[in-house]
């Protein structure tokens, strides 16, 4: 009898098994070279299933060297580009010809290929992927009900991530370091059970990294070269709660089924924000909502009528053109981090789907401040109009996001109203936030009665806008008094109250009317004994705010490197003077073009030797 093997029988072990059982005894075994160099291309990637293949092949070698069959190889090896080109068939029209030219039974556990083989005439021995039960995995030995992830590395302690939510530590397990063999024999047997049985499945696979999602669990395995050991890196949920446990009030539960919303999930880290998302979208369906996911990898815990989609073709905007053709009721969008998630979820949510997105962010006003620069500010109360910020595992607040057209909180001139989003507490109704545009910038204010005197937030935003406002026109620093709410007293040099003031009074005029506030100006000399004393003598009469900023001047641009504040809202100052505000982008940083009024006050900062600092909004 000769035999003919394609890869995916040699990966699977099968052809020894059957040789050991006495089925192949005595059998010519020929293996094409292109099975030799598709096993090798995957273990040099550091796939399992190319080690698994060599493997065989070397158990195959052991079984023809004790006189059980006769082992050739045979055709020619193929390309590289052959190689890659694997997945469309090409080795495996290859090791078919090779079964005709030798008249031998093809031997596959690969069904299509089966099919094919049977259509092209030859005879086909097809093994049907054994699929046994596994009992408990070694690495789930590591786990307790308390336990959310365990993190393996070769010549390092087990350590695992324990306690109850909102309260884990990161703790050692093992006194004793793990062995490189032990963590490559859990990896293996990982993967033995996701590619032989119907218990998980591979999320991602590539040079040096794999990451399934097997059981409950979702299993990061890392290998050198793209990781300096062997690791492996598994996360489960630690509680499956309905929405019941978290004593919701009854106006809440009913603001998300009386109508489709946009709700996005806020909280750090571990605070249990995937495991109120899961409430939610069980809630949702028990009240006969059609719901879907949006997880990238999927490790949302929830029942077999919620589907869950992850990335088509590697792009969530594939998955989000296919749910906008299933037109489901609500998705539930796990995790947006980034800005392509930001306007998926809001192109998606515009288009009347109800959206739940989770976000990470220690306060509930930070995830709406995500939004800004992201979707136009007037649009944002229509894709986000519920906020539930999660703390240790519990509900610790919700805001209602209403668009009004108002005189934002602290402003009292009728010519400053203009369209207000206010962040309203939704058990109190009471306002905790505005969101507006105020003279090119957006503001995002804190409401209360301790911002509302004049050393609040409002009067602040109004003095910097001042100073910013005669900074362009003045050469020295400049002083600021709000005698009002619609009042104010400026302090310039001398010399600089005629460019102030302009021709007929046409330049202070332009700037009232921008602002909507009487202006009088002074000069230094003319300021009261008390703001002498409380002036900080760094130019602008405030205090140095923020952490330093690096800046760079090349050619085209001034650039701020803020590394780790990446879609934050923040406030530059030079000497505690406030020069703009700007949103930092994907890269980390703030860049201007040079040339334009912000990069001058920049470019004469670092020239003044001025220290630049960051605040966030």
């Amino acid at each position: 009898m000769k035999i003919v093997p394609d890869t995916s029988v040699v990966v699977d072990g099968r052809i020894t098994q059957k040789i050991e059982e006495g089925d192949f005894k005595g059998a010519k075994v020929i293996v094409h070279e292109s099975v030799v160099a598709e096993l090798e291309s995957q273990a040099n990637k550091g796939r399992e299933t190319g080690h698994n293949g060599i493997e065989e092949l070397k158990h195959l070698s052991e079984l023809a060297e004790n006189g059980h069959i006769v082992l050739e190889y045979e055709g020619k090896r193929p390309t590289l580009e052959e190689v890659k080109m694997a997945k469309g068939g090409e080795i495996d029209a290859m090791i078919r010809a090779l079964a005709v030219e030798h008249n031998a039974t093809f031997v596959t556990s690969d069904g299509v290929q089966s099919e094919i083989a049977k259509a092209k005439g030859l005879e086909v021995i097809y093994l049907r992927p054994e699929e046994p039960e596994y009992g408990e995995l070694e690495i789930e030995g590591y786990f307790d009900e308390k336990t959310m992830s365990v993190h393996l590395k070769e010549d390092v302690e087990p350590k695992a991530k324990r306690g109850d939510i909102g309260a884990m530590r990161f703790r050692k397990i093992r006194d004793r370091a793990l062995e490189g063999y032990e963590v490559r024999r859990m990896a293996q047997e990982i993967i033995e059970v996701v590619n032989r049985s119907d218990e998980g499945f591979t999320e991602v696979e590539k040079d040096g990294m794999t990451i399934v999602q097997l059981r409950s669990m979702r299993i990061a395995i890392a290998r050198p070269p793209f990781s300096n050991g062997h690791e492996i890196t598994a996360v489960r949920p630690v509680a499956k709660v309905d929405m019941e446990d978290y004593r919701l009030s009854e106006d809440l539960k009913q603001r998300l089924i009386e109508d489709q919303r946009g709700m996005l999930i806020a909280g750090s880290p571990g605070a249990g924000k995937t495991t109120f998302a899961q409430a939610v979208a069980e809630f949702l369906n028990d009240h006969e909502y059609s719901v879907k996911t949006m997880e990238s990898p999927r490790d949302l815990q929830v029942s077999g009528e919620v589907t869950q989609y992850s990335k088509l073709e590697g792009s969530m905007e594939n998955t989000a053109d296919v749910l906008l053709m299933v037109r489901p009721d609500y998705t539930v969008y796990d995790e947006v981090r980034k800005t392509d998630d930001f306007e998926v979820f809001a192109d998606m949510r515009l288009a009347g789907v109800g959206m739940v997105g989770v976000v990470h962010a220690t306060r509930a006003i930070d995830s709406v401040q995500r939004l800004i620069g992201r979707v136009e500010l007037g649009m944002i109360p229509q894709v986000v109009d519920t906020v539930v910020n999660i703390a240790d595992g519990a509900v610790e607040r919700v805001y209602d996001l209403e668009s009004v057209v108002k005189v934002p909180e602290g402003l009292v001139e009728e010519d400053l109203a203009r369209p207000v989003i206010e962040v309203s507490n939704f058990e109190t109704g009471d306002v905790e936030y505005e969101i507006y545009s105020y003279n090119r910038q957006v503001v995002v204010m804190p409401i209360g009665e301790e911002e509302r005197g004049k050393t609040g937030g409002a009067w602040n935003l109004v003095k910097k806008e001042i100073q910013r406002e005669i900074g362009e026109v003045a050469r020295g620093y400049v002083d600021v008094e709000l005698v009002g709410d619609d009042q104010a007293v400026i302090y310039v040099d001398e010399d600089d109250i005629p460019f102030v003031i302009g021709k007929n009074g046409a330049t202070i005029n332009e700037i009232e009317n921008s602002l909507g506030i009487d202006i009088e100006v002074k000069s230094h000399e003319e300021r009261p004994e008390e703001m002498v004393d409380e002036s900080s003598g760094a130019g602008a009469g405030v205090e140095t705010h923020g952490e330093p900023a690096d800046v760079q001047v090349t050619s085209r641009h001034v650039i701020m490197e803020l590394d780790g504040m990446e879609g934050e809202t923040v406030e530059v100052y030079a000497d505690g003077e406030y020069l703009f505000t700007a949103t930092v982008g994907r890269q980390g940083d703030i860049k201007v073009s040079r040339g334009s009024d912000i990069a001058e006050a920049l470019e004469d900062a670092v020239d003044a030797n001025r220290r630049v600092t960051v605040e966030e909004v």
